[in-house]
């Protein structure tokens, strides 16, 4: 079904069928009566990117099977020697067949239902002082970095600066395409090892850094009532100008029911921090119901005696004496890091290698699932 969809997809987007019904797109009967709702051409292209690797791979896998299929016909041939070749090449046969046929069931499964949201990433400085703020505000830029490469939409929310640098907390929004998909890797501890500008006698510091990432949504999805709010405002401090420590322009929104709360000082007006606050306490929110349903499933899972591996909260380390970083889910590793904190092209092409191989993983994980549970 998926296949005989992109294969209608691949002649709507190059014009040959009508997305109404399916004619040709400049036939005189597809001009008449009254046109009923077409899907966008976003839609469209959305459709087609999520459904081609699973085209891709299905075409594959039928290769693969078709050449086992006429190495099995070989084995009994009347020459022994062409007979006997065959058989050489039957095992691999077998093991790429499977290697395909895996593939493509990985590809088939459903995408996780929010990887297409955006994303409001939150970065908090951990274990470290002065150096852990540091590299706090290295890894807001370096995400920065990564979206700009990726051509996702990178907003600054908040930022809490540190007395000797970087920052103790800041929040950024990231739009775009399969935003959360990507980013929600990057949640945990990140830990950094290295010798702090102000160290003299040259010790190697570890410090550690927090990352939060909640998939983006809005005070209509969520069905927040305004009575359900509780709205602060405040003067803010720290950097900005005389303004920000003269009016109350910082706003403090908390959800009353669940005491669920998000600030934002960051804007010269009220009524955009207020709005900025707001997506915050949004995302919050949805991921707390999301965090319930996971649970949910995942007790599911465990009634029914399926296994549950819980994840490491120190996810990866930024060595720079050693010029290494290792993510420490999957076992990647680059000896890169300097170029990779400062090039946005190095740091696209280290996170997507890093995520590539913890969306396989969790696929697996989901596969297993299935397959234990059915």
């Amino acid at each position: 079904v998926q296949r005989s969809r992109f294969i209608e997809l691949t002649k709507l987007l190059s014009g040959e069928q009508d997305p109404k019904d399916g004619r040709p797109q400049h036939s005189p009967s597809s001009t008449g009566g009254s046109p009923g709702k077409q899907p966008s051409m976003p839609a469209l292209l959305q459709e087609y990117s999520l459904l081609k690797p699973v085209a891709e791979h299905f075409e594959s896998f039928t290769a693969s099977l078709r050449e086992l299929r006429d190495l099995e016909q070989l084995c009994s041939d009347a020459d022994e020697a062409v007979a006997s070749l065959a058989r050489q090449e039957l095992a691999l046969a077998k093991h790429q067949v499977r290697q395909r046929e895996e593939a493509l069931l990985l590809t088939m499964l459903p995408e996780e239902e929010d990887a297409q949201r955006a994303a409001i990433v939150e970065v908090r400085a951990g274990a470290g002082g002065a150096e852990a703020a540091l590299f706090a505000a290295q890894l807001l830029d370096l995400y920065e970095r990564y979206a700009r490469s990726k051509g996702w939409d990178f907003e600054v929310l908040e930022v809490s600066p540190a007395d000797l640098g970087g920052f103790r907390t800041a929040s950024a929004a990231v739009s775009g395409d399969g935003v959360f998909g990507r980013m929600r890797h990057e949640a945990g501890v990140h830990r950094v090892q290295r010798v702090p500008a102000t160290e003299t006698m040259g010790r190697v510091h570890t410090s550690t850094a927090s990352v939060v990432v909640l998939p983006d949504a809005n005070q209509e999805e969520m069905a927040i009532r305004d009575s359900d709010l509780q709205i602060d405002t405040y003067r803010a401090s720290g950097a900005g100008g005389q303004h920000v420590n003269t009016t109350s322009s910082a706003v403090r929104i908390t959800h009353i029911p669940t005491g669920t709360m998000a600030t934002c000082s960051d804007q010269r007006s009220q009524i955009r921090n207020r709005a900025q606050a707001m997506r915050v306490l949004c995302a919050r929110l949805y991921e707390q119901q999301r965090l319930r349903k996971q649970e949910a499933a995942a007790s599911e899972r465990r009634a029914q005696g399926a296994g549950n591996a819980d994840r490491n909260e120190r996810i990866r380390t930024y060595n720079f004496a050693q010029d290494r970083v290792t993510d420490h889910r999957c076992g990647v590793v680059h000896h890169n890091l300097e170029e990779i904190m400062i090039s946005g092209e190095e740091a696209a092409e280290s996170l997507d290698e890093i995520h590539d191989a913890l969306d396989w993983i969790g696929r697996m994980q989901v596969l297993q699932n299935i397959m234990q549970s059915g």
